[in-house]
């Protein structure tokens, strides 16, 4: 038996059907999978009731999970596996979060345009997120084609932004939504990752742009020029023809290309309605500028 795969949006995203998560995934549909994936950027599985372990081995077929960042904030105690990040507003007894919650304050800037883990040296190669509890309203997670969005640049523009390059820091993000309240130690735990702001597939030779809002500055920019080149290129990346917002199923799980695309999370009354979601992240093999000079220096 074949998957099908149905196209969801006219330059990525799209639903694959003929695959049950809750048992283990053979090679002949990984195989179809990963083609999918590595086409559509994003894809959508429809009534998967998986079990945190499913959603896990799942993730292992794509490479090596990065297990999640503990931040050391004092007393937090883990309600789900270190190897899942747990997206949602409750606490290990499974009760809403306090409105004051370190983890909450955290999590609101995952409202802002971003990509996962491109704050690491060695940033993400893709995300899975599954929902478990969702709200009567909102909670909707958009995604933006960062592929189609290099390509629709001004050729003058594409060969302005060739060769930059950026820090990237989670606390750059989480402070723009206000919140600084970090100890040294989680600041040592993650500190600025050196990234390209163009991306280059190694196989395709297909170039993206590579943005997100934990960018805190560009070599050879000052920062007012940075953030003002970076707020151009979110703007121009997230125009509605380069956007597909996704309403959430209870049952669902997506997983996206951290490389190509960007998400965020839309917003809903996370103080008085349960939002269970849970997130694996995927570790890509060597850092951005790493692989950008692997690719340059091959025999043409």
């Amino acid at each position: 038996m074949t998957i099908n795969v149905k196209k969801l949006h006219p330059h990525f995203m799209a639903e694959i059907g003929g695959v049950d998560l809750t048992e283990p995934v053979g090679e002949t549909h990984f195989r179809d999978i990963k083609a999918a994936f590595d086409q559509h950027a994003v894809l959508l599985f429809r009534n998967q009731p998986i079990t945190d372990e499913d959603q896990i081995a799942f993730t292992k077929l794509f490479g090596p999970i990065i297990t999640k960042t503990n931040y050391h904030r004092p007393g937090e105690i883990a309600r789900i596996s270190t190897d899942l990040s747990d997206v949602s507003n409750l606490d290990h007894n499974g009760e809403l979060l306090p409105p004051d919650s370190g983890r909450r304050l955290h999590s609101r800037a995952n409202r802002l345009w971003h990509t996962d883990a491109s704050f690491k040296h060695i940033p993400a190669r893709c995300s899975m997120l599954s929902a478990h509890e969702l709200p009567p309203v909102g909670g909707n997670t958009a995604f933006a084609d960062m592929r189609t969005a290099y390509d629709a640049l001004p050729d003058q523009k594409q060969a302005e932004l060739q060769g930059l390059t950026a820090w990237h820091s989670i606390f750059h993000s989480r402070e723009k939504m206000g919140h600084t309240d970090y100890n040294q130690a989680a600041r040592d735990e993650v500190p600025p990752a050196h990234q390209m702001l163009i991306r280059t597939h190694p196989e395709t030779g297909r170039k993206s742009l590579y943005l997100a809002s934990h960018i805190s500055s560009i070599d050879g920019m000052v920062d007012d020029a940075a953030h003002q080149l970076v707020d151009e290129l979110i703007a121009h990346a997230t125009q509605p023809q380069f956007v597909y917002e996704h309403e959430w199923q209870v049952g669902d799980l997506i997983i996206w290309d951290n490389r190509y695309t960007m998400h965020r999370a839309m917003g809903h009354d996370d103080i008085n309605h349960r939002r269970d979601m849970r997130r694996s992240t995927v570790s890509d093999e060597i850092n951005s500028i790493d692989l950008q000079q692997e690719i340059d220096n091959r025999p043409a």
